[in-house]
């Protein structure tokens, strides 16, 4: 088998040919960009090991390097003002990047973000990455590569539901309804955005609903104070307990299906379409409902 050449994979480079080295080769290939300085302490560790994750990388991504004592136009214009500053491009375009130094663990994180937007196959590769990133709790991380995606591919619905989930993971309202308010109407009712917008629905009504023991209370009072009960389920849903919330709502419909215009019901499509398909939560809470309707 043929190894793979990889002292072609970094260079230097200078004003005059960072078109050439980093905007038009980052259309073949992805580029990271290194702004370095002899006198840079943190530049001397960094650099080396972005080296070594590239070169790992076996050609999925290239490094090119700037000294900016001796180059700054491009400095300048990528508005670097420390070092050391990276910046990922792809299809000449910048999608990434940090500033500051960075653990061996991190870097290769980033090597292998960058390289993922490569190609077609590629950005399914950085979706699903994005996505473990969401899974485990990585939510910075998660949000920075869905953002990238989309630096890329602004239309790219999987990565606005990832983005937008992400922001809500994070408790970060503002930038999840900004980014909502983004999305064309003819573009919300799309497979890939129902859950996250659902998420995102469930989570502004939960900030107008009482606490859950209050809520339980005025039900143990009566039992058919149906705007009670889908208040708990609301409370309940924000705050993880999403299969009691199901039942809560199962509950509601039970008792007066029609209330309400069918509150109940309505509720509870909007909470099954946030835990999404592949939800057993999900599953079991549409046979309940069925199985309801056909009584």
């Amino acid at each position: 088998m043929e190894l793979q050449d990889t002292t072609s994979l970094v260079k230097d480079t200078d004003d005059a040919s960072f078109v050439a080295d980093v905007i038009e080769a980052s259309k073949e290939t992805p580029v990271i960009v290194d702004f370095w300085a002899p006198w840079c302490g943190p530049c001397k560790s960094l650099g080396p090991a972005l080296e070594t994750a590239v070169q790992a990388a076996g050609g999925a991504v290239k490094m090119v390097k700037v000294n900016i004592d001796e180059n700054q136009q491009m400095a300048a214009q990528m508005q670097v003002k420390s070092i050391p500053a990276v910046f990922a491009f792809v299809d000449g375009k910048p999608v990434d990047g940090f500033m500051g130094a960075q653990g061996p663990a991190e870097l290769k994180e980033f090597v292998q973000r960058v390289s993922a937007m490569g190609s077609g196959a590629g950005m399914e590769q950085a979706l699903e990455m994005a996505e473990q990133m969401l899974s485990d709790g990585d939510l910075d991380d998660a949000v920075q590569t869905f953002s990238a995606i989309l630096a890329e591919e602004d239309g790219n619905m999987a990565a606005i539901s990832g983005l937008l989930r992400a922001y809500l993971a994070q408790g970060n309202m503002d930038s999840a309804e900004n980014l909502a308010a983004q999305i064309p109407e003819d573009k919300k009712s799309d497979p890939a955005l129902s859950a996250a917008l659902a998420q995102l629905a469930l989570a502004n009504a939960a900030t107008e609903v009482g606490e859950s023991a209050e809520l339980r209370a005025t039900l143990a009072a009566n039992a058919d104070d149906h705007q009670a009960r889908l208040d708990l389920a609301t409370a309940l849903a924000a705050s993880g307990d999403v299969a009691e919330a199901v039942d809560e709502l199962l509950e509601a419909f039970r008792r007066d299906r029609e209330w309400n215009d069918g509150a109940a019901k309505a509720q509870l499509f909007t909470l099954l379409d946030a835990l999404g398909p592949e939800s057993e939560i999900a599953q079991k809470g549409r046979r309940k409902l069925a199985s309801m309707i056909l009584v």
